[in-house]
């Protein structure tokens, strides 16, 4: 089988070169398809990892017009082996609509956002001819966490703690917000991919629905029209690099093994062994290790 692999990381040198963190071992392609052909994944979709670039750059319309069209020349010249997915100038929304039909000319497949940008989550208003865009043209968006300034970092700032707790709870938190502002019931036919399961979202789906049960009866919460678990299981997660067979049969008793997608998360993980076995190793059928592993949402693209 070949896998496809829905969260991987290139970044072009002309942008890592003005970044803080990802000048090494983040702009070797060819080192990639290596590990890739080597562990039997024959695409890769490739999303922004965040970063500082924009802050080095005077701003993200400089980023994005290199980043993007950098993205879009690897998948030109590799075309049976990268998905690309292009960024906005996310400090001039009124440049939205110009980029992404820019990126639609690019031959980029998927919107790739951040889960917060300087506190404002994917819920704000702002985002909504994005997503208003994304429906229209079928085209998915991957939400990956946001490392500058995520949920928490204001009281705690630690090079361990930071990714390991505040990155994963921002994209937990964006989801919460955008069911919360009915993004989700506004925009039903967006497939938005949330890395990294989610956040710590498997493990508080119960909790999300006996706390809104509660507080309903007592009119302290809007009405969400069903279940938080109604609305997480429309969505999509990737896997981020886990090697956890446990963490995916918890995100099993959240969403349909349809509904989660491989994600290496390379080159922050290089480890694709423990990833794939991760699934591979599940005590699942093989036909939803399939489906896992091999994805239809990017099949399709």
């Amino acid at each position: 089988m070949n896998f496809i692999d829905g969260h991987s990381h290139y970044m072009p040198p002309e942008v890592a070169e003005h970044t803080t963190f990802f000048k090494v071992n983040w702009s070797d392609v060819e080192r990639q398809l290596i590990l890739m052909d080597k562990h039997g994944i024959g695409k890769a979709l490739l999303v922004y990892p965040t970063s500082d670039a924009h802050l080095q750059m005077g701003g993200w319309g400089r980023l994005c017009g290199l980043y993007n069209a950098a993205i879009a020349q690897v998948v030109r010249k590799y075309s049976q082996r990268f998905i690309g997915a292009g960024i906005l100038p996310v400090d001039n929304p009124g440049k939205f609509e110009e980029e992404l039909k820019r990126l639609e000319d690019l031959g980029l497949r998927v919107i790739s956002l951040a889960s917060s940008y300087e506190g404002v989550y994917l819920d704000a208003q702002v985002f909504s001819p994005v997503y208003e865009f994304a429906q229209k043209r079928k085209i998915p968006i991957h939400v990956h966490p946001q490392i500058m300034n995520p949920i928490g970092e204001s009281r705690v700032k630690d090079p361990l703690l930071s990714p390991v707790l505040e990155y994963v709870f921002d994209v937990s938190m964006c989801i919460g917000k955008m069911m919360m502002s009915g993004t989700f019931l506004k925009f039903p036919d967006v497939s938005f991919i949330f890395s990294h399961y989610g956040g710590v979202l498997p493990f508080v789906r119960e909790r999300f629905d006996n706390t809104y049960l509660m507080l309903r009866k007592r009119e302290f919460v809007q009405d969400l029209l069903k279940l938080p678990s109604e609305y997480f299981k429309n969505l999509y997660f990737d896997t981020s690099g886990s090697g956890s067979p446990a963490s995916l049969l918890c995100m099993l008793e959240m969403v349909e093994a349809s509904r989660i997608i491989f994600g290496s998360d390379y080159p922050a993980n290089q480890n694709f062994s423990s990833s794939l076995s991760s699934v591979e190793n599940a005590a699942i059928p093989d036909d939803d290790k399939r489906r896992i592993l091999d994805n239809d949402l990017l099949k399709a693209l």
